[in-house]
């Protein structure tokens, strides 16, 4: 199956009932996420078609803003992210509203449920495996980013919106859609790895240093050969499933914190340096606290070189959704793009 688009003059399609207007104002006026969402979809210009007419893209913004806050309302444990409404768009422009809501809502509940939790706890989880995947390819060139500590940060973008925030080409994006709907949902964190693998030169040639290698790998190459790239991720996937990825560097940290405790005795450790903190604590008169200030303070630092810690993850493979994209066909496209000849 494959998404397809088309796009027409004709003005966006009306509402499938007669009270989702006053309910959508009523969902305007009671979530505490319609600031924030406003604020993204007003900012999306360039993820839809260019030359559309303003008036049909602003009806498709507010038809965005809609569905966001219908899922969110619905779903209350689902909490909002900056790069959801990329996703959003990517299937209100291909399937319309209707099935638009239906589809994402239920991958709101599997393959991009990890996102949607209140931190961004099991999300760094998910970006910890790629390193392991290009460890197993490329030793080298793992070294060389372990080296330079560049970390996976620059790929945060690229997994949370389904790579539709940083690719300028709508069929490529919807490509990718296809592939990753028809995949478990790790599939993006391995395509995300492929991307850096295919780059190894252009990495290996950087100077190994942070600044310098996050300016390169965050820059994501528009004329990648995404079919190749596409079938080396499958690849890499059967030969290094994410359960042997996961018992690998379970074995490798057990002796280890895991990288969300590191992070919240890094920012402990921070709070304890500030300047009105460490006076505070230096005339402290009690032993205890002084002590206590002498721990924290002394604890030897975590060793930066050390491998992320692999852990569990909340997503399942949501075969529900697969058959909400299968009945896709049976709508009428909301655009004529012709995206696919």
């Amino acid at each position: 199956m494959a998404l397809r688009s088309a796009q027409g003059d004709g003005p966006t399609s009306s509402r499938w009932d007669g009270g989702s207007e006053k309910a959508g104002k009523n969902l305007r006026q009671l979530s505490k996420d319609y600031q924030q969402v406003l604020l993204d979809v007003r900012r999306s210009l360039r993820r839809f078609p260019p030359g559309m007419p303003d008036e049909q893209r602003e009806g498709l913004q507010e038809e965005l803003i809609d569905i966001i806050l219908l899922i969110l309302e619905r779903n209350p444990q689902l909490h909002y992210y900056q790069g959801y409404h990329d996703i959003v768009v990517t299937f209100l422009l291909v399937v319309g509203e209707r099935l638009a809501t239906s589809l994402v809502e239920k991958l709101s509940t599997h393959h991009l449920r990890d996102f949607m939790d209140p931190t961004m706890d099991n999300t760094k989880h998910i970006l910890n495996y790629l390193m392991p995947i290009i460890d197993q390819v490329n030793p080298e060139l793992h070294d060389f980013m372990q080296s330079a500590e560049v970390g996976t940060i620059f790929a945060l973008s690229w997994l949370i919106t389904w790579f539709g925030h940083v690719l300028s080409d709508f069929r490529h994006v919807v490509r990718l859609y296809d592939f990753f709907l028809a995949c478990h949902p790790l599939m993006p964190i391995y395509f995300a790895a492929v991307i850096v693998l295919y780059r190894e030169q252009e990495v290996l040639e950087c100077d190994c240093d942070m600044a310098s290698v996050h300016h390169l790998l965050s820059q994501i190459p528009q004329d990648l050969p995404y079919e190749t790239l596409i079938s080396r991720a499958g690849d890499l996937f059967v030969q290094f499933p994410p359960s042997e990825l996961a018992r690998e560097a379970a074995a490798q940290q057990q002796a280890e914190r895991t990288a969300a405790s590191t992070f919240k005795d890094f920012e402990l450790a921070s709070a304890q340096q500030r300047p009105d903190m460490v006076l505070r604590q230096r005339f402290q008169g009690l032993l205890r606290s002084e002590d206590r200030t002498k721990d924290v303070l002394t604890k030897p630092r975590t060793n930066r070189f050390v491998k992320l810690a692999v852990m569990g993850l909340t997503v399942a493979l949501g075969a529900a959704a697969l058959a909400v994209v299968k009945s896709a066909l049976e709508w009428a496209p909301k655009f004529q793009l012709q995206l696919f000849p």
